[in-house]
């Protein structure tokens, strides 16, 4: 196994539900008529046998992803044994609810209490056949009370005392104080962290290296900014500083050299995705396309869900 396929990571988001905010998403999962649960499970299902064969070993869903907790306990179903030679990271907190229809006016219901949790759980345990892995709160921001729920961190604790490692996602232009918060917790339930940093939104990066030096692992999402570094456009600074490397590729090596980086997750949609990001080495770079942070969250709630 290559170390590079090793810390690469296979997300499910954008092929458990129908609709979702990637760019390009038409072009590469075709008609929309014909996005079906099947058709959709047969596309999860093949994605993970390639992720299997290029030595990728983690995958990501959550309770908020379709039906993706259900297609990769299909898959184990249907590979015995392999179950346990992954790692699996789930996530509770938002709830589906874009009923399998491309123009629901609300494709996500968010919910951080422990009510949610209490029903989201048992739920996942379900979809899984088995217990996750590592277990997290789902896109965690200042104006959620998760972390002061001192009800909900001890069902946390209690999670972790029964050997899943409890974490949370972090979204929005605030993500480092609400990371440096959770390290902050006395008895902190946490020891994972799930963070949107790429080449366009790295504001995140101190934080994330005050947890991994505090012996969490840290997973990385959106390092292809949701498709936006995916294509670079002729002319463009991502293809100068690319040189003739594809950028998908180029952004996810960029991902793979932070020092703090444990797991980089592919989004990939395709098979031909998969493999070219399973290919990408760490590079260096500087911070050249940097963006303002406040700018770069409010451009991203504005991404249309088809």
């Amino acid at each position: 196994m290559h170390v590079t396929s090793a810390r690469l990571g296979l997300g499910l988001a954008a092929v458990g539900r129908p609709a979702y905010i990637t760019t390009a998403r038409d072009s590469d999962l075709g008609d929309p008529a014909e996005r079906s649960v099947d058709a959709m499970r047969e596309r999860a299902h093949l994605l993970l046998d390639e992720a299997w064969a290029l030595g990728i070993r983690y995958v990501d869903v959550a309770r908020s992803y379709g039906r993706a907790e259900h297609f990769l306990g299909s898959w184990f179903d249907a590979h015995p044994g392999r179950r346990e030679l992954l790692t699996v990271g789930s996530k509770w907190g938002y709830a589906y609810v874009g009923e399998w229809r491309m123009d629901a006016a609300v494709h996500e219901r968010k919910e951080h209490s422990v009510a949610m949790f209490d029903q989201q759980w048992p739920e996942t345990l379900e979809a899984l056949g088995s217990a996750p892995d590592y277990y997290l709160i789902h896109s965690v921001t200042p104006e959620s009370t998760a972390l002061a729920d001192t009800g909900l961190l001890d069902r946390l604790r209690g999670l972790r005392a029964n050997g899943v490692r409890v974490g949370l996602s972090t979204s929005g232009p605030h993500q480092g104080e609400v990371i440096r918060s959770a390290l902050a917790l006395r008895d902190s339930p946490f020891t994972v962290v799930q963070s949107t940093w790429n080449l366009l939104e790295p504001s995140v990066a101190p934080a994330l290296q005050a947890a991994r030096d505090a012996d969490w692992t840290v997973v990385v999402k959106e390092a292809l900014a949701n498709g936006d570094l995916a294509r670079a456009e002729s002319g463009s600074r991502l293809e100068a500083l690319a040189s003739g490397m594809p950028s998908d590729v180029f952004a996810l090596g960029a991902a793979l050299a932070q020092p703090w980086a444990d797991i980089v997750l592919s989004g990939a949609t395709t098979l031909a995705h998969l493999r070219r990001g399973a290919s990408a080495r760490p590079v260096d770079t500087a911070g050249e396309l940097a963006t303002d942070p406040v700018d770069y969250w409010r451009r991203r709630s504005e991404r249309p869900w088809r």
